[in-house]
C-alpha cells in the first residue's frame, strides 16, 4: 500500500470526436479535484477514495474507445511535495475567490435590506445564501491541503445566515425624503467623517462627495461597527445605521448628502442613480453602466 505522501497519476486518451467524451472526462477530474499536471496527465494525492474513483473513470474511458491507466508513487521526482501541495492550494485559492465575491453581494445586499427595512427581500437572498453555501462545500470537499480561505469563507456565511434567520423588519416606515433637514456646508468644515471598513459603493461615492462638494479638508476615519461610538464628539458619522447621514426612506447614503446639502448639478443626479441601483439593488433605476462600474470598485476594493 502506497503510504499518506504519496500521489495517484491518471493517464488516459479518447477518441478526437465527439468532443463531448473528452468533455465528460474532463467535467468528472474536474469535480473531483483532480489537477492537470502533464499533458492528459491528472494529479490527486493518494486515498482509497480517489484510487476507486480513478478505477472506474477507466473502465469509462475505455467503453469510449479510448485508454487509461492509474499510477500511484510515493515521490514525483521534479517536484518537491510541498510544491505539489502548493499547486492544488492555488487552484482552490482561485475557486475560493469566486466565493467570496459572491459572499461580497451577499453582504451589500443584506446591508441594503437592513436600512431600508424592507421585508420583501429576505427570501431571495436566503435561496442565493443556500447556493453560495452549497458552492462552497463543492470547493472545500476538494480542498486536500486546506488553507484559511474556505474556514474564512464558512464564517462568514455562518454570521451571515444568522443574521437573517433572527431579523425582522422594521414595523415603522423609514423616514422619506420629505423628512431630510436641509444643511450648511459652511458647519461641516475640517470635520472628520467617519463610516464602516470594507468601503463600497455607497461609501465610496460618499467618501467621494464629501471631499469634493462639501468638505475639501474633510478627514476619514473607517472602524468596525462595534468601535464607532468610541469616537470623540464632532466625528461625522455617515453611511451606518443611527448616523446623522445614512439612509432614508428609498433613499442611499449619498442621494442623502445630495439632498441635504442641496446639491443638484446633473451629472451628480446620474452617478446618484448608479451608486443606488448597485447599493440598493430595487430596480428602480436602469443603469446599464452600474454593472462595469461595480466591477471596477471591486478592483479597487
Amino acid at each position: 500500500m502506497a503510504d499518506k505522501n504519496s500521489w495517484l497519476l491518471f493517464f488516459y486518451t479518447v477518441p478526437s470526436k465527439p468532443v463531448s467524451k473528452r468533455m465528460t472526462v474532463w467535467r468528472k477530474l474536474l469535480r473531483h479535484g483532480a489537477l492537470p499536471f502533464k499533458g492528459s496527465v491528472y494529479l490527486l494525492p493518494w486515498s482509497a477514495d480517489h484510487l476507486e474513483f480513478f478505477n472506474w473513470l477507466t473502465a469509462e474511458v475505455e467503453t469510449m474507445g479510448g485508454e487509461a491507466a492509474v499510477a500511484a508513487t510515493t515521490r514525483i521526482e521534479t517536484m518537491a511535495e510541498e510544491e505539489l501541495q502548493a499547486l492544488f492550494r492555488r487552484a482552490r485559492h482561485d475557486e475560493y475567490l469566486k466565493i467570496e465575491k459572491q459572499v461580497d453581494e451577499l453582504s451589500r445586499k443584506w446591508e441594503a435590506i437592513k436600512k431600508s427595512g424592507r421585508g420583501d427581500r429576505p427570501a431571495a437572498l436566503r435561496r442565493q445564501l443556500l447556493r453560495t453555501e452549497k458552492n462552497l462545500g463543492e470547493i472545500r470537499r476538494i480542498d486536500f491541503f486546506p488553507a484559511a480561505d474556505g474556514a474564512a469563507l464558512e464564517k462568514r456565511l455562518q454570521a451571515l445566515r444568522g443574521e437573517l434567520g433572527s431579523w425582522q423588519p422594521a414595523t415603522v416606515a423609514a423616514p422619506g425624503a420629505a423628512d431630510i433637514a436641509p444643511k450648511k456646508a459652511a458647519d461641516y468644515q475640517r470635520r472628520t467623517w467617519a463610516t464602516r471598513r470594507r468601503p463600497f459603493v455607497d461609501r465610496m461615492a460618499s467618501a467621494w462627495l464629501i471631499r469634493r462638494f462639501i468638505d475639501p479638508k474633510a478627514d476619514f476615519v473607517f472602524a468596525n461597527q462595534e468601535e464607532l461610538h468610541l469616537l470623540p464628539d464632532g466625528v461625522v458619522l455617515f453611511d451606518v445605521p443611527g448616523a446623522e447621514f445614512t439612509h432614508a426612506g428609498d433613499l442611499c447614503t449619498f442621494e442623502v448628502l445630495l439632498k441635504s446639502f442641496t446639491l443638484k448639478e446633473r451629472a451628480l443626479r446620474q452617478l446618484a442613480e448608479i451608486v443606488h441601483a448597485l447599493d440598493l439593488k430595487d430596480e428602480r433605476y436602469q443603469v446599464p453602466e452600474a454593472e462595469g462600474v461595480e466591477s471596477i470598485l471591486q478592483g479597487i476594493r
